[in-house]
This record gives C-alpha cells, structure tokens and sequence, in this order.
C-alpha cells in the first residue's frame, strides 16, 4: 500500500469518527485528502470498502504482534496469552477502531454487517484455540464456550469502566483478571461437561482454514508482483529477504521456525519506507498461514 492510499485511508476514518460513516460521503474524503475522484477509486470501489481497509489495517497490525510475540515461546504459556489478548484491545484503543466497529454495527448495510462478522468470528476462532493451547485437550469441546464468555466479559467490563472512570483500564490487568476468573469456569466446565454448544459448531466457525487465510499460490503470486515493486533505495536488500521467504514457501512442508525468524527482520527491513504498509499485509498474510500449519 503506497503513502497516498494510506493517506486516504487516514482521512477517511477521521471523517467517520468526525462526522459519523453514514454522514461521511465519498466527496467529504475527496476535499479533506485533496485527491480527484478517479484517485480514490483507483484504490477503493465504494466507501464500505474503505472503511473495510482501516479494519483490515488493524487487524493485520494485531496478527503481527502477536505471532511475533510467540516466537520461541511455548504456547500453553498463559502470560503469553494474556499479552496477545490485550494486543487486539491496545490497537483498538490506539487507532480509535471501536467507534468504527460501532458505525459498521448500526450502519444496516449488510455487506458492512458481514464483514464485521467474519472479523468477530476470526477473533473468536483465534481466541478458541489458544484456550485450547493454554487449557489442553481437555478443554477442546468446551473452549468456544469460554471463549464467548471472556470475550464477552472483557467487553462489558470496558464500557461500565468507562462511564464510572475518567483513568484508563490498563488491557493487560483487565484480560489477566479475566483469565483468573475462565480458570475456574474451565475447570468446571470439563469435570461437569455442563455446556451448550457442540464440537459441531466450533468446526464450523473455525476460520483458520477459511477466507481470513491466504493460500499457498496466492502468497506466492503476491511475493513474485511484490518483488517487482520495491523501491529502487532498499531492493538489493529487500530481494534477498523475498527470495528466502519465496523458497520456503515453495517447499511441500515450509519450515515454520525458520520463517518465523525472517518474517520479523523482513517487516523491519522495511519500516519507513514506501513500501511499508504492504509489506504490512504481506507479513500479516503469511502469520495466519503459518499458523495453519502448526
């Protein structure tokens, strides 16, 4: 994603939390980012495309600290899980992105609404199985359950913080105190099996394998265009880091440990420069790869 796209995308959301979405018209982004209408449909095809974008931006920015937060970690670790938890209310919180999940909400447009579900069923999916990571096997049929419950907790907790509160919850306090309380609904829950939703319905949401995850090819293809675009000024360097990642994808079994090395030093190589955002996405795309094959 080139600078003037991001600076689009910049203005596009301060009109939303200015003047509401709906309020927002494509011609109130156009004056505001100074750009022609051609521009800006070069890069988006409708509005709720945009605003799609400035989600996805969040939620790439969330994939990416928390896979990287893991590297070389054990995965039952549940401070570990704790802190990526907290990642996703953090970048919210930074980037202003709740009073944009509450526009989609009330907005009744229905391509905004199924968007915003598949983001909520990701994060549940994500969610699920690292309880599952954290809990044991054990904990598998039941983990959706208490997946629901923390997110839901955690979701109710923020908003009557804030009418009571003019300090800030601390993330990290608020998941970890959660977490305390899911250790005795966990433990409950598997020595009494008293749940309601079946293993049936946890397969069905689980978007790991779904349309949140890049194939193969399409990283591959995407990588191959990418290499054509960098920028003259970091090439050399950065093709070096492309090429690595392009021959272990190729590979029947890519080895996980090695591009999860690589993958940070490849988004750091290219921090402040023009192709910083896409190298963003990219990285992001090939985390939620990765973690399907674990």
């Amino acid at each position: 994603m080139n600078d003037r796209k991001q600076h689009v995308l910049l203005v596009a959301k301060n009109s939303f939390l200015k003047k509401g979405f709906s309020a927002t018209s494509v011609q109130d982004i156009l004056d505001e980012a100074k750009i022609s209408k051609g521009t800006f449909y070069n890069y988006f095809s409708t509005k709720n495309e945009c605003l799609m974008a400035i989600l996805d931006n969040g939620r790439d920015e969330t994939t990416i600290r928390r896979q990287e937060l893991m590297i070389g970690q054990s995965r039952d670790n549940k401070k570990l899980l704790a802190e990526q938890i907290s990642i996703r209310l953090m970048v919210n919180r930074d980037h202003n992105l709740l009073p944009i999940f509450e526009a989609v909400f009330y907005s009744g447009d229905a391509d905004l609404k199924a968007f915003a579900r598949k983001h909520h069923l990701a994060e549940l999916s994500w969610l699920t199985n690292r309880l599952i990571d954290v809990y044991g096997d054990e904990a598998a049929p039941f983990a959706l359950e208490c997946a629901i419950l923390m997110m839901g907790m955690m979701q109710h907790m923020i908003h009557v913080w804030a009418v009571d509160s003019d300090e800030e919850l601390s993330a990290i306090k608020l998941v970890e105190y959660i977490l305390r309380r899911v250790d005795s609904i966990m433990s409950d829950i598997i020595n009494t099996s008293d749940h309601l939703l079946n293993e049936r319905i946890l397969r069905k949401i689980d978007t790991r394998h779904g349309e949140y995850t890049r194939t193969k090819i399409e990283l591959l293809q995407r990588l191959e265009r990418f290499t054509e675009e960098i920028d003259e000024d970091v090439k050399s360097g950065g093709t070096q880091y492309i090429e690595f990642i392009l021959n272990e994808l190729r590979l029947e079994q890519p080895r996980v440990f090695l591009l999860e090395t690589i993958l940070r030093s490849f988004r750091e190589y290219f921090a402040d420069t023009p192709n910083e955002r896409e190298v963003h996405e990219i990285t992001s795309s090939i985390w939620r790869y990765l973690e399907v094959l674990k």
